[in-house]
């Protein structure tokens, strides 16, 4: 997920296919000091284009509370349909109710309790725990996604070193966290119902995949067997797959396609949706059978994505924050133009998914 610095390329392309490109017309966010509810109560007719023709489908915008919120990781509880966002600014995690978008979300955890004062990418397991990265503070939490009870909170800062705590996924048996600026994937074993401590599981040094200054590796996302991990860099615009039983470090052969300013991802199957900044798209890639080769096939695009970081499923709708970082205060691409009001989230049709 997006930290505190940015970096330009990227390229834009729009491909006829099963994965379409959404030329939607008439959403998006609000006007500067819209209030949450009118911004909930937007959900307007679009159409998007598909491979056999177009369809008329619904586009949500989720409102969160709070004027300087810049979120930044989506996760969603499949159990409940609640989804739950994050502030890069103070850590604040925010609840909703997918279905419900003239509710907006509300504050689930106070930003600052924990030690936690940012959050990054988040993702729900299987037993309704909320797993999140804690962006530069080098930290990372577990909680009861129902009450909000801390389970457990990590700590990987080491003195000397700059870390940053960046996104999570899991397979049956541990939790795997990248860190943007430090060549280590983190792993928190999962066994018995016990969330396990946290351990630099993997080190880059001597594999293929070598950082470089900036961000590094960012979103990532797991096989449906939960044999691989597949992880973004974000600088670079490469995809890696990483066997979770021998370690090995694979670079994805995309044909010479570069996805920079990459940021979260989600595998479903072996389709790859793959989160840009710049130029604000979610890019499809179709993978191979066993995840070694892809090829970029189509983008998702939408007016009310706002910098979008990451993504969530649920409903056959993709989540989709919109973060506005390039306006964060203090950071390297903020200007002196505000962000617009309120923060969103857009629920924009998932390509081929037939909605309840």
């Amino acid at each position: 997920m997006f930290g505190k610095e940015a970096f330009g390329g990227g390229f834009a392309r729009t491909v006829g296919v099963a994965a379409l490109s959404f030329a939607l017309a008439a959403c998006g966010g609000t006007d500067a000091g819209g209030t949450p509810s009118e911004a909930g109560d937007r959900a307007e007719e679009t159409t998007a284009g598909t491979a056999s023709g177009s369809e008329t489908r619904a586009i949500e915008t989720y409102a969160l509370p709070g004027e300087r919120v810049f979120p930044e990781g989506v996760a969603v509880d499949k159990a409940t349909g609640d989804f739950y966002v994050g502030s890069t600014q103070d850590g604040t995690i925010y609840r909703g109710d997918v279905e419900d978008p003239g509710e907006g979300a509300e504050v689930f955890l106070e930003g600052g309790d924990d030690g936690r004062e940012a959050v990054t990418g988040m993702k729900v397991d299987g037993q309704g725990r909320l797993f999140a990265a804690g962006r530069s503070t080098g930290r990372a939490f577990v909680y009861d996604a129902g009450s909000g009870e801390l389970i457990r909170a990590f700590e990987t800062a080491r003195e000397g070193e700059e870390g940053l705590i960046n996104d999570v996924t899991f397979t049956e048996d541990a939790a795997y966290f990248t860190d943007s600026f430090r060549p280590v994937l983190w792993r928190v074993p999962l066994r018995g119902g016990e969330v396990g401590e946290i351990e630099p599981w993997l080190d880059f040094e001597g594999t293929p995949l070598r950082y470089e200054d900036g961000f590094n590796l960012n979103g990532i996302s797991v096989s449906d067997d939960g044999r691989y991990l597949v992880a973004v860099r974000y600088n670079a615009g490469d995809l890696w797959r990483i066997d979770t039983e021998t370690r090995e470090v694979r670079r994805i052969d995309l044909g010479g396609e570069a996805l920079t300013n990459g940021d979260g991802i989600m595998l479903d199957g072996r389709t790859l949706y793959v989160v840009r900044n710049d130029p604000g798209v979610i890019s499809q890639v179709e993978l191979s059978e066993d995840l070694s080769s892809g090829e970029v096939a189509g983008e998702i695009n939408d007016p009310s994505f706002r910098f979008p970081t990451t993504i969530a499923e649920y409903g056959g709708r993709l989540l989709v924050v919109n973060s506005q970082l390039n306006l964060e205060p203090g950071g390297s691409m903020g200007t002196a133009a505000p962000p617009e009001l309120p923060f969103t989230v857009s629920g924009v049709p998932l390509p081929g998914a037939t909605r309840p």
